[in-house]
């Protein structure tokens, strides 16, 4: 194992995966993704979580390499998802004097995955107590529905540190050299988009502490600037545009619908739209298309009639929206159908049902192809979109 110190006395034993395709069997990682787990070394050993199933030997020989002879005390389980607590029943059995740390919700939800005799092992926390380990002090917040009902955050005090669970976590092997924010951002919109609220009540705790370093469950570990973080998990978590720009999603069967988008592109930029993205729905990673539908403060959805409904991927596009509690965002749309356009109809209702959507007019209606007064319409909607 390399160096893992992260400070004298706190040492990572997590694992990168580069070998896993999907993460949560949905989400495409082309660098990779860690499993983050750490220990803090003290008269009592904690470890702060475990790591997932596909990385179960690296992380037990991390730990022991770590421990050198010595036997942990505690078992710190922040969240109980599988990619984290995998390895928490091989843990206790391996060390059947570590007590497991979690508050009752956590003990609610373990018999759920594993059977394990609990029977003086268990140390209940609740909001803002602390567990004293010699010279360093943990202190419990509760983070429920960040991003499930039982996720906690420990703030360790004597080192300035949170220990933030799933928080400010990112795609990417902890070896790739990448920029945090772009998969930062796609992590966060596609996994806890939906818990913006819930967000917001956390951050509010972490305002009142005196942090220096974060440590996620995913990603590298944040020493520097971290009112930067703050500040975009303030603007994603309260649903505010992150940029100016114009994203334009979508969904052709047969490249009549894309080329009035590509056009729609055109004309935007020619009337000086400083930036328009354009997605391709049949091809793109979904999550890309979402990440953006969430970064830019107008979108504009371009979709065919399919069945009397609307194309698949553009419908699988709208519920990811609707999933994510979308809002507060202008919304411009195209359909395209040609005997019985339904497709606009469709987008329109369920951007009605969301919050603070703001629906342009005119919708543009295709049939087919793009002639004088679809094209006229285009004109209509970019003018409207740059009003």
């Amino acid at each position: 194992m390399k160096d893992t110190r992260i400070t004298d006395s706190i040492l990572y034993i997590g694992a990168d995966d580069k070998t896993i395709d999907l993460f949560e069997s949905q989400y495409v990682v082309p660098n990779g993704v860690s499993y983050n787990s750490y220990l803090i070394e003290d008269e009592k050993i904690a470890i702060m979580d475990t790591v997932d199933n596909r990385a179960t030997e690296e992380w037990f020989a991390n730990m022991e390499q770590a421990l050198k002879g010595r036997t942990p005390d505690y078992l710190v389980i922040s969240h109980l998802e599988p990619d984290h607590a995998a390895n928490i029943q091989k843990a206790a059995e391996k060390y059947p004097s570590m007590q497991l740390v979690g508050n009752s919700k956590t003990f609610a939800m373990m018999p759920q995955f594993f059977t394990i005799d609990l029977s003086g092992r268990s140390v209940v926390v609740k909001e803002g107590d602390t567990l004293n380990l010699g010279t360093h002090t943990l202190a419990f917040y509760m983070a429920p529905m960040v991003h499930w009902p039982e996720v906690m955050v420990t703030y360790e005090s004597s080192e300035k540190i949170l220990f933030s669970a799933d928080g400010f976590g990112k795609f990417g092997a902890l070896d790739t050299e990448e920029d945090w924010l772009c998969e930062a951002r796609r992590y966060y919109i596609n996994i806890v988009g939906k818990y913006g609220a819930q967000v917001q009540a956390l951050l509010k705790k972490a305002a009142g502490l005196d942090i220096s370093m974060i440590c996620p469950l995913h990603g590298p570990i944040l020493k520097e600037n971290l009112g930067y973080y703050l500040e975009k998990y303030n603007l994603w978590s309260s649903y505010t545009p992150e940029d100016a720009g114009i994203l334009i999603a979508c969904a052709s069967i047969h490249g009549n619908t894309k080329k009035a988008a590509q056009k729609l592109v055109e004309i935007l930029e020619a009337k000086g739209a400083p930036k328009v993205v354009l997605a391709d729905l049949t091809r793109e990673d979904m999550a890309e298309a979402v990440e953006d539908a969430f970064r830019y403060d107008r979108l504009v959805v371009a979709g065919c009639t399919y069945d009397g409904g609307l194309f698949p991927c553009m419908e699988d596009f709208l519920a990811h929206l609707r999933a994510k509690n979308f809002q507060k965002r202008t919304v411009g749309i195209v359909e395209n159908g040609s005997w019985a356009p339904m497709a606009g109809k469709h987008m329109k209702t369920t951007f009605e049902g969301m919050k603070d959507i703001t629906l342009l007019e005119p919708v543009v209606t295709i049939k087919s192809t793009l002639n004088a007064a679809s094209l006229a319409q285009l004109e209509a909607l970019a003018d409207a979109l740059l009003a």
